[in-house]
C-alpha cells in the first residue's frame, strides 16, 4: 500500500503521522526508509485505536512520564508506541509480522529506555 508522504518544511521533527498520512521535514526523507517505517509503525497504531483515542493516549502517556522523568526526551522516548517504533523501526518487515496492539507489550519494564 502507497502512503501519501507530504513534505512540511516547518514540521517539528523529522517525520510524524497524521492519519493516513507521513508528515517529513525535507524531500529526502521520503526514501529514509527507516524513519518511514517508524511513522508506518504510528498509522498502524493509530488505526488500532480508531485514530482519536490514539492521540489522546499518546498525549496523555507523555504527560506522566513528563511528570516521571522531568525530562522531555525521556518522556518521549518512553511513550510506549514510540516505544514500539523505535524498537523496530529498522525492520522492515515487523509490520508484515506484527500482532494485533503489539504497542501493549512496551508497558513492560524491559522496553523502557531509562
Amino acid at each position: 500500500m502507497k502512503l501519501p508522504i507530504i513534505l512540511v518544511p516547518f514540521l517539528p521533527a523529522a517525520g510524524m503521522a497524521l492519519f493516513p498520512f507521513i508528515l517529513v521535514k525535507t524531500i529526502g526523507l521520503k526514501a529514509h526508509k527507516t524513519l518511514v517505517n517508524h511513522e508506518k509503525i504510528h498509522l498502524k497504531q493509530q488505526l488500532e485505536l480508531l485514530v482519536i483515542p490514539f492521540y489522546v493516549l499518546y498525549l496523555l502517556h507523555y504527560l506522566f512520564n513528563l511528570l516521571r522523568y522531568f525530562n522531555h526526551d525521556k518522556a518521549y522516548r518512553n511513550i510506549v508506541f514510540e516505544r514500539e517504533a523505535y524498537q523496530n523501526d529498522k525492520n522492515l518487515s515487523y509490520l508484515n509480522d506484527r500482532s494485533l496492539w503489539a504497542w501493549t507489550a512496551y508497558f513492560s519494564k524491559k522496553y523502557r529506555s531509562e
